[in-house]
């Protein structure tokens, strides 16, 4: 078997340091950052990109109702992102834990319909670099109806002594796979790694260090595509990914309030974890058990008994992605339905347990963040009809589009430093025009129930 940690590595990506600061050069992409605000406000005017369009937009029927509340959300946002920005330069990684004093750890890997991926994921689990008697491993076949139970019996006759196989006869979702792990697990750090994803030889080290600090209760590693020669999808998704996690995350993690553990790599410590374990199961929403979105269902279980949730940029695990719009979209649907109710049970009570700072924080980012969605839908329909009296004005807002996704991949860039921050503007103009549709969906169904939830676990 091609050793996965390898095979995942991204081409091009072989550096390893933990931090920006130590790479040459991340003082002139902070420079480069900061003077990207101002040229962006200076080509937007001086050159009529945003202004030709708010004037259009001020003579249409119901167009002036629009550009107002535009313009105050865009000042805000910019407001907010310069602030990300420099809480995104305070960031800085975890240490490693060493191999002398690394905690005991649990590793769970729930498994259903993954095939041959499961026993790569569990192989770059083995062959970490963590002590081995400090470690076990659960792989949880979740009823799967192929051959994944097959690859998890010779991974285990593999590793006999990390790897312990569990299997239920029928499918009962992902988190009763990860409740059997939890309730056995004797880790004082417990990692959930989803089969289709390997991770890099540091990780497990990495996520063990940021336990050091008591007050973390939960820890999200850094997700990466594993599938990125695949096609023009997982090469925006790479893009994508990296702009989530190395700038937003660790913009969350400065403060301590990481909304989503993202099941593809998160540590939880146990102690916490048993603490929740009953509510997180019996979990409902709108008379409805929840089927998906566990993993931010059990990062906000732990934001609400006071512990921090932080971002480890050291833990990088590598994951499929959909290669195509369909499951593109219901990977997006399921994210979106439960990005709804929990931000209604972050926003309705947990926000208020938070320290001052990130409750403040937290706030006004739930208020701008969310604003986007009704100003967005009234701007995309204004342009829509706009455009056959107007045709020059879908002109103008792609052009302030590129303006605008040109200046993110700046982001990218000091994250990356690769030529791939093209597919990021390729995917602005993608989400705008094909994915535009999907939240207000999920904001529709997010009461949506097993059967639906179960369509969408083939999806990433």
């Amino acid at each position: 078997m091609q050793n996965p940690t390898a095979a995942a590595r991204p081409q091009g990506s072989t550096r390893r340091a933990h931090d920006y600061h130590e790479i040459p050069g991340d003082s002139f992409y902070r420079l480069v950052i900061l003077l990207g605000f101002a040229l962006m406000l200076y080509a937007s005017w001086r050159f009529n990109v945003f202004h030709g369009v708010l004037h259009s937009a001020r003579h249409h029927e119901w167009g002036r109702f629009v550009v107002g509340p535009a313009i105050l959300w865009a000042a805000m946002g910019l407001l907010m992102l310069l602030f990300r920005t420099l809480l995104w330069f305070r960031y800085r990684t975890p240490p490693l834990a060493n191999a002398a004093d690394a905690p005991t750890m649990t590793v769970i890997i729930p498994a259903y319909n993954e095939g041959a991926m499961v026993a790569r994921s569990i192989e770059s689990v083995a062959q970490a670099h963590y002590p081995h008697d400090r470690l076990e491993i659960f792989v949880v076949d979740d009823g799967s109806e192929d051959d994944t139970w097959a690859h998890i019996q010779r991974a285990a006759d593999a590793f006999p002594a990390l790897v312990t196989p569990l299997r239920f006869e029928r499918n009962r979702g992902k988190r009763a796979a990860l409740e059997a792990g939890f309730r056995r697990g004797r880790g004082e750090v417990m990692v959930t790694i989803d089969s289709d994803s390997v991770i890099e030889a540091d990780t497990l080290l990495a996520m063990a260090g940021a336990f050091r600090d008591p007050k973390v209760g939960a820890v999200a590693g850094k997700v990466s595509v594993f599938n990125r020669e695949d096609g023009l999808i997982p090469r925006m998704l790479k893009v994508r990914f990296a702009l989530s996690f190395d700038f937003l995350r660790a913009v969350q993690s400065t403060y301590g309030t990481v909304y989503c553990c993202p099941g593809a790599l998160a540590g939880y410590r146990s102690s916490v974890v048993r603490k929740v374990l009953d509510a997180w199961m019996k979990q409902r929403f709108l008379g409805r058990a929840c089927t998906y979105g566990e993993d931010r269902a059990l990062t906000n279980d732990i934001l609400n008994e006071g512990y921090d949730c932080v971002y480890q940029r050291a833990a990088i695990v590598h994951t499929l992605v959909p290669t195509t719009y369909r499951r593109l979209c219901k990977m997006f649907l399921r994210w979106d339905r439960s990005y709804v109710r929990e931000e209604l049970r972050f926003i309705g009570g947990i926000v208020w347990k938070r320290p001052l700072r990130a409750r403040a924080i937290a706030i006004v980012e739930f208020l701008i963040t969310n604003l986007r969605y009704p100003i967005g839908w009234a701007t995309l329909a204004l342009l829509v009809s706009m455009t056959p009296v107007h045709p020059e004005v879908l002109l103008r807002f792609c052009c302030a589009l590129l303006l605008v996704s040109a200046f993110n991949m700046l982001y990218y860039l000091r994250s990356e430093r690769s030529w791939d921050f093209i597919y990021g503007i390729g995917y602005a103009f993608f989400s705008a025009f094909a994915l535009f549709w999907i939240f207000p969906y999920a904001l529709c169904t997010a009461r949506a129930g097993l059967a639906d939830a179960l369509t969408l676990r083939d999806c990433g």
